[in-house]
This record gives structure tokens, sequence and C-alpha cells, in this order.
């Protein structure tokens, strides 16, 4: 990550989290002269007080690359401080926020006592902090991302517009980036596994069989526009058939049906189609041609919600 990509990030986090990213590591505050750092609580916790984060966006953790930290920590110690919240009034359990990583490689590496940094927060600054760690270290798959995002949507609230000023990245990153949850599951475990990448799976999110396509991506080690290409090409003689279809759909529509796909399509800037399915009932289909197009239309939506 380049420097301007961490100084957007930093700019994204809002009141409240900023303070936590601020040194050239970008996750915790310099200690002042004294060893105190303002709002928050330096201290050594032994390692069986601490617990796993129910808000942890990360699925998986390479064990390799948990040796190799092991060794690290072994030999150096802890550079970066545990970001924990107390669990209970005791003072003898606390929840990981950021560091599970470390945490694990200490306990590899059969260090007794671990350096922290307590903090207050709600469960909504903890998925934020956890996500947003993640993010800057690289850590996530897409899919991960995709779920932390949803997540603060389902859980908390947030709309795509706070998504992207919390974890500073644009909306369009976003939306493009939820939409990987429509994949089937076959096609998630692909992308879970690394055998896709985030690339792979977004050319796949439009295509008529994406689970048939990621099998054959896989195999045959197709790159990414090989990929996008070879989902518009399957696309395409799809559309052919269906656009047969839709023809002989419109000599049938009634001129107010026409006349309110004209109207809807002027306003949205896409092409609009409504089939009717009985006297009450029917579909609304919009169509769009890239996700700058799509991130609009939420948009808009949105806003007249």
């Amino acid at each position: 990550m380049d420097q301007d990509d961490k100084a957007t990030n930093k700019r994204g986090l809002g009141r409240g989290l900023s303070a936590l990213f601020e040194d050239e590591e970008g996750i915790y505050p310099q200690a002042d002269e004294f060893g105190h750092t303002p709002g928050l609580t330096r201290m050594e916790l032994p390692i069986e007080q601490l617990n796993p984060g129910q808000f942890q966006p990360r699925k998986t953790f390479d064990q390799d690359a948990l040796k190799q930290l092991a060794e690290s920590v072994s030999t150096h110690g802890i550079l970066q401080p545990i970001l924990v919240r107390q669990l209970n009034d005791n003072g003898d359990s606390y929840e990981i926020i950021a560091g599970e990583r470390r945490w694990r490689a200490a306990q590899l590496a059969q260090l007794h006592e671990v350096p922290v940094i307590l903090a207050q927060m709600n469960d909504e600054e903890a998925l934020e902090i956890a996500l947003i760690e993640n993010l800057q270290r690289e850590d996530l798959n897409a899919l991960e991302e995709a779920e932390g995002y949803q997540r603060l949507i389902d859980q908390f609230g947030h709309t795509q517009g706070k998504l992207a000023a919390v974890i500073g990245k644009s909306r369009s990153h976003i939306a493009n980036t939820l939409r990987l949850l429509t994949l089937p599951e076959n096609v998630q475990a692909f992308v879970n596994d690394g055998s896709l990448s985030a690339g792979h799976a977004r050319a796949l999110i439009t295509a008529e069989n994406p689970i048939e396509l990621a099998k054959k991506v896989v195999n045959q080690g197709l790159s990414v526009r090989e990929t996008e290409r070879l989902a518009k090409e399957t696309k395409t003689n799809y559309t052919t058939s269906e656009d047969k279809l839709s023809q002989a759909k419109k000599a049938s529509k009634s001129a107010d049906t026409l006349a309110l796909e004209e109207e809807l399509s002027n306003k949205l800037g896409l092409e609009v189609k409504i089939d009717l399915k009985g006297s009450q009932s029917g579909e609304l289909k919009i169509r769009f041609k890239d996700y700058d197009q799509l991130d609009d239309v939420i948009h808009r939506l949105s806003q007249a919600a």
C-alpha cells in the first residue's frame, strides 16, 4: 500500500477511530514522554486472558506464516501491542480487537505475557477497527472483506456511503465487493481457497453459468482478462436468444407500459424493462453496462429512501 492509500484510509476512519491509526506502522499512536497514550492504557497481560475477537473478519490463518511470525516473536518479542477491550468486571478476560495473528504466534512461541493496548469501544467500533486493520495489512481475501462490509450493514445499519467514509474506500469499491456475495457458494469456495482472485470472481458475477465457468477458469488456469472474455462470450450467446424473446414481448406491451419504460429509462439514464405477469404483478429490470452505473443507481435509490 502506497503513502496516498494510507493517507486516504486515515482520513476515512472517522472521529474516534483515527486515533488508533497514526504512527508509521499505521495502527497505534505513540506514547508520550512518560510512556502514556492519550485515551488508551498500555499494559502486559497473561496470554491466557486474551480471547479471539467475535468481530474478526479473517476466517483462515496461514499456518506457515504463523510459524515464521512465531520465530520472529521468539527472537524479538511482540513489537506492536495487541488491541483489546475488557470482557468482564473482574479484569481477567479480554477480547482481541486487532492483533490476533500476533496472539496466535505468541502462543506458538510459548510466551507467558503479551503487550496490549486496552481501549473502551462498542461493538460497532470493534468491528470497524478489526476490518480496517486487516484491510490496511491486506490480510483479507475479497469475500472476507465483503462479509465484513455486509455485517456492518446488517448489524449496525451502515449505508454504502457511510462504509466508504469509515473504511476509506470508494463507494464503487464497496458496491463491487459486496456483489461478490451474490456468487454461488461453489464459486465463493474457490475464492476462499485462493483458486480464484477477486478479479476472476467479479468477472463471473453476471455470467449465466458462473459455477461451470469457475471450474473451467481454475482447471485451465485462465487469467482475469481471459475470464472476462469468456464470460462476455457466454453472455453474448445468451443475450442473442434473450433479445429475440424480448422483441416478441415488446410487441405485445401496451402503450402505457412502453411509455412508463421510457419515462423510467430517461430518469435513471439506463435501459428499463417492465414485464407484466398479471393484472397487478410483474418484474422491473434495469440493465447496466458497468459497476459505476450500478453504483449510481444504488446511490439514487438510497437517497430516495
